[in-house]
């Protein structure tokens, strides 16, 4: 396995090769120390858990209990980490036929979750083009998502890669939106380099995969792929069965972003040696399930 600071020098490398159009100023973090994880919780029937406590959580690095130091429900954007949103739109030539409504369903989506401080808009073909919005300049980013016309091919990989090194030097929480209509066909990274990313970074990845025009073994193969991508950060992947399905995913997701929980500790092994260290965060209330990314690398510092 990559260690972290292999991975942090891959994204980095590859944004500078394939990015067409450098993001806005950064922020940087104020603690890398803190282990901080965007939780999703479920009950029995699929239902999201919303109105738990500090209390109802318990975390586990490594199988040690750890002392939750950081607690925010996202329905209480006031009091939770700034959301970060992000949007990953599929504008290659195999887009054309569904272009306009794919557009309209990612520009309600995007107005929706007006509580996100900014909204990163990466869309991708051949290359990838990338620019950062706050929301007064919401008009700006509707007029870019309309611009673009479909053409070349499909470098979700590469849009993946160069997300993530600019989502890497903001503090609070990160949720990214993938859309796209088919699998890479031009990337210089590969799935399992962009995978590996996607694990050590803190974003939760819901991805969207408009698939049915596909073959029925390629359309199997890239369910499972944005299924990994997704899972690994603790969301999820959807498939509408059609382009008029897409607003009531978009809604889902929406709900699901609203619904989330943020939970942060301060390890008790202090070493920064840049290790994976595995976490398990349960929830104590009879049949809740918990969706949240596996785990973390530790932060590394030279001769430790």
């Amino acid at each position: 396995m990559a260690s972290a600071q292999a991975l942090t020098a891959a994204g980095a490398a590859l944004a500078a090769a394939v990015v067409a159009a450098a993001p806005g100023p950064q922020v940087f973090r104020a603690s890398v120390d803190m282990a901080s994880f965007a939780v999703t919780v479920t009950d029995r029937k699929g239902e999201l858990a919303t109105g738990l406590a500090l209390d109802d959580f318990e975390v586990f690095e490594d199988g040690r209990p750890q002392r939750i130091s950081l607690f925010a429900r996202g329905d209480e954007p006031e009091a939770a980490p700034p959301l970060h949103l992000g949007l990953l739109f599929d504008a290659s030539g195999s887009m054309e036929e569904i272009i306009g409504f794919s557009r309209s369903a990612a520009i309600k989506f995007l107005n929706t979750i007006q509580e996100a401080e900014d909204i990163t808009l990466v869309i991708f073909d051949t290359q990838v083009r990338v620019a950062r919005y706050r929301q007064a300049d919401f008009a700006r980013l509707v007029e870019r998502i309309r611009q673009r016309r479909p053409d070349g091919q499909t470098a979700l990989y590469d849009a993946l890669g160069v997300y993530l090194d600019g989502a890497a030097s903001e503090d609070g929480r990160h949720v990214l939106v993938l859309y796209t209509d088919g699998g890479d066909t031009s990337s210089v990274m590969t799935f399992h380099e962009a995978r590996d990313l996607l694990r050590a970074s803190d974003v939760t990845m819901y991805a969207i995969g408009f698939l049915s025009h596909l073959s029925r073994s390629s359309e199997f193969e890239q369910r499972l792929r944005l299924r990994t991508l997704a899972e690994a950060t603790g969301g999820l992947a959807f498939f509408p069965g059609a382009a008029d399905d897409l607003a009531a995913t978009y809604a889902t997701i929406a709900a699901e972003v609203r619904g989330q929980y943020t939970v942060g500790y301060l390890p008790s092994n202090a070493k920064t040696d840049g290790s994976w260290r595995k976490v398990e965060i349960r929830v104590k209330r009879p049949g809740a399930k918990v969706r949240a990314r596996p785990g973390y690398y530790a932060p590394f510092r030279k001769g430790t």
